[in-house]
């Protein structure tokens, strides 16, 4: 078989399967517990949360960890929703991953209002429409970072900036770009960041919401204090520090990676080009992956 569907999920990296084995047999101790048994468990699972942000350029205190990118992208946009009093307005592209696209679709029929901006020929998104989008009463611009079909990166950094000067919070699905271009957060406007580990070669079913230091944040799941009360059940121990070795080793490797597939890709696409007629590249003349 050859396998050419790494958008929709990555072979887990054994180094990555290799640290998870322990908390799956032998330190299998609730992280929350207090008792020295449990310690060990918490300080890997501190260890998981310091890679993944050393990975995102932010601090480890940004990093909340969820069951994956749907889980991040909507407590994100629900936590924002809940601090806006004027009006429950939100601003998004109609190319966003369903977990966005349905999620603001179904707060529609919530009494929630929905800006859906399209984009080019090219795939490219408008700025200036996008800014005139921005109301008085909206709550949240949500913009994911790069598309999971055509690869068109969208300028997020410029988006931040608009956002911050229309005092707005912005949420992106950064689910496709992680793993895949240098990230340096703590130098950005973006509010929160979503994420998803089996994306960049870690296991399925956990991923992580990055929350801007200093921006309000209310939580969708409720119980216990878990995560510094930002999002309660109790961790999934393992799979975090799977997702935390897989961020590490991407990270180190990200310029030698670009590099490789980018060179990969060019030489598909003239071979397809040369020998296929009416073959045309979705975004081919955007910034992509």
């Amino acid at each position: 078989m050859i396998y050419l569907d790494n958008n929709a999920t990555t072979q887990i990296d054994p180094a990555a399967v290799e640290a998870m084995l322990p908390f799956l047999t032998t330190s299998y101790a609730n992280p929350s517990s207090g008792y020295q048994f449990a310690a060990e468990a918490r300080r890997a699972l501190e260890q998981a949360r310091g890679q993944l942000a050393g990975a995102l350029g932010c601090q480890p205190a940004e990093i909340v960890f969820t069951s994956g990118g749907t889980e991040a992208n909507n407590a994100a946009i629900n936590s924002a929703l809940q601090f806006e009093p004027r009006g429950k307005h939100i601003v998004t592209t109609a190319v966003e991953h369903s977990a966005v696209r349905r999620h603001c679709q179904e707060l529609m029929k919530r009494g929630a209002e929905v800006t859906f901006l399209g984009v080019d020929a090219s795939g490219d998104l408008d700025l200036a429409e996008l800014e005139e989008s921005i109301r008085p009463e909206t709550a949240i611009v949500s913009v994911m970072w790069a598309n999971n079909e055509t690869g068109v990166i969208f300028p997020v950094e410029k988006i931040a900036e608009i956002c911050q000067r229309r005092r707005v919070f912005l949420h992106t699905d950064a689910v496709q770009v992680v793993g895949k271009i240098s990230l340096r957060l703590q130098e950005t406007a973006i509010n929160f960041l979503s994420l998803s580990a089996h994306k960049f070669h870690g296991p399925k079913g956990v991923g992580a919401l990055y929350i801007r230091s200093g921006t309000r944040f209310l939580p969708s799941l409720i119980g216990g204090s878990h995560e510094n009360g930002r999002r309660a059940s109790t961790e999934n121990v393992a799979s975090i520090i799977g997702m935390g070795k897989a961020a590490e080793i991407v990270a180190r490797n990200i310029g030698e990676e670009q590099e490789r597939v980018g060179a990969l890709r060019d030489r598909f696409e003239a071979d397809l080009l040369g020998k296929v007629p009416g073959i045309f590249i979705n975004g081919m003349r955007a910034r992509r992956l």
